[in-house]
């Protein structure tokens, strides 16, 4: 069992969901997004790293983990097989979504970063989980690790340095 010195890491296209006094983190987040879902009252919380905005966008969509709409009700499920209920209780933080390589942004002018953290935004209203708060966009990668004990996630960059949302 992993403890709050030893993060549980998610990988891309990967996700986690615990309980107690653990942090979870993942690691090189560009234009992917972090999704945090935590319920305070019963210390459980669900990180996840998505790589595209929704399953259109991928020939291969067996992994939920790949997608916002996919992942946020799996986590959500996870969230209340271990006591988290209602559903009210549940909130979310979102990091990363950022345009690490501006000269491929598509003729439309969004790229996948924005994409990613738009199609998260819309499944987090539709589900009714409130975003409390997010550090996406921009230019640079970012790390999170997400504080299971109170529900802070530290963002971390080399450009940016490090913050608490």
């Amino acid at each position: 069992m992993s403890d709050a010195a030893t993060p549980v890491r998610v990988k891309v296209a990967d996700y986690a969901v615990r309980q107690g006094d653990l942090v979870i983190a993942t690691i090189g987040l560009g234009s992917c997004v972090a999704i945090a879902l935590y319920d305070r009252d019963a210390q459980i919380g669900g990180l996840a790293h998505i790589l595209l905005p929704n399953r259109a966008m991928s020939r291969e969509t067996s992994n939920p983990a790949k997608f916002p709409e996919t992942i946020i009700p799996l986590m959500v499920a996870e969230m209340r097989k271990l006591g988290s209920a209602p559903a009210a209780r549940i909130s979310a933080k979102i990091v990363g979504g950022a345009s690490m390589f501006g000269q491929l942004v598509s003729g439309s002018g969004v790229n996948v970063g924005e994409r990613n953290v738009a199609s998260t935004r819309a499944v987090l209203a539709e589900a009714g989980i409130p975003l409390l708060a997010e550090d996406t966009g921009l230019d640079y990668g970012r790390s999170v690790y997400f504080h299971l004990d109170d529900g802070r996630v530290e963002v971390r960059s080399l450009k940016k340095g490090d913050r608490v949302i």
